[in-house]
């Protein structure tokens, strides 16, 4: 196994592959779970979104989007449990690209929602882009690495057309860099986002940056599992990155899992912000 310098296990590999039964096939056995949890705070964000911005069909921009499994979450009200079984079952593995798509189009079509939610993502992998746009999960995807590139005319502008900002896990490898250029191409229409970010990554510089552009930011009572750890060498380097940040793992990391955090950030005076951390509170 190859580790980054956090400690983690290196599972770049399942993100860049054509299909993303790879992704589910490896990530099921680790009972990677945090776009679940993620998803009634999410939908309740969108919810307060629409109702104090008089928006009926917001655009959510998704960092670190993958093969578009928030937007499945949302757009098909699918469950992560679906989607393993989805794409980790013997039918699943017998399917070319080309067939496995046809199936998705089929998905997305029967099970979309007619909510008038959009969902752009954004993502490094050009093949789980293409993906996930293909099959019609996301509606828009940009292929970008803000943490060394500017966004393009084009980007600043679908990034000026962003409702609401979520990640489920790329932050901490995505940083403020990105963060401060996304909300700089949004202008004065500064989008609400949530994070879930694993307790090993400071969020105090994002919080910072975006303070500086006019937000506020609420720490979510709680924790939240992301997935098992995939040995006990990983979990032993994952120790010591936290033990060395003062973060106490007793109870959390030690049984076994990486655990994140939820922080959601408004522009300064946007309505329903108590509420919609005391209603996130109420979700598992």
């Amino acid at each position: 196994m190859r580790f980054d310098t956090t400690g983690k296990v290196s599972l770049d590999h399942i993100y860049t592959q054509p299909d993303p039964r790879a992704y589910f096939t490896t990530l099921r056995r680790l009972d990677y779970v945090i776009p679940q949890l993620a998803k009634p705070y999410f939908a309740k964000l969108i919810r307060e979104y629409r109702a104090s911005q008089h928006a009926p069909a917001p655009t959510v921009l998704d960092i670190g989007c993958s093969y578009g499994i928030n937007a499945a979450l949302l757009k098909c009200d699918a469950t992560m449990d679906e989607l393993y079984e989805r794409y980790g079952d013997d039918d699943a593995h017998g399917l070319t690209r080309d067939q496995l798509l046809d199936r998705d189009r089929g998905f997305v079509r029967s099970r979309s929602r007619p909510t008038g939610l959009r969902v752009a993502g954004l993502d490094t992998s050009q093949e789980a882009l293409s993906y996930a746009r293909s099959a019609g999960l996301l509606d828009q995807a940009v292929h970008a690495d803000l943490e060394h590139n500017e966004p393009t005319e084009e980007q600043r502008t679908l990034f000026a057309q962003t409702d609401l900002v979520f990640s489920t896990g790329c932050l901490g490898y995505v940083t403020e860099k990105t963060i401060g250029r996304i909300v700089r191409a949004a202008g004065e229409r500064k989008p609400w986002m949530a994070h879930f970010v694993l307790r090993m990554f400071p969020f105090e510089p994002i919080a910072d940056t975006l303070a500086a552009s006019g937000y506020e930011t609420a720490d979510v009572a709680g924790v939240f599992k992301q997935r098992r750890f995939a040995s006990a060498e990983e979990q032993s380097l994952v120790l010591d990155t936290l033990s060395s940040l003062g973060v106490d793992p007793h109870g959390l990391e030690t049984d076994g899992w990486l655990y994140a955090r939820l922080f959601v950030s408004r522009p300064r005076g946007a309505t329903g912000h108590r509420g919609a951390e005391a209603a996130a509170r109420q979700d598992p």
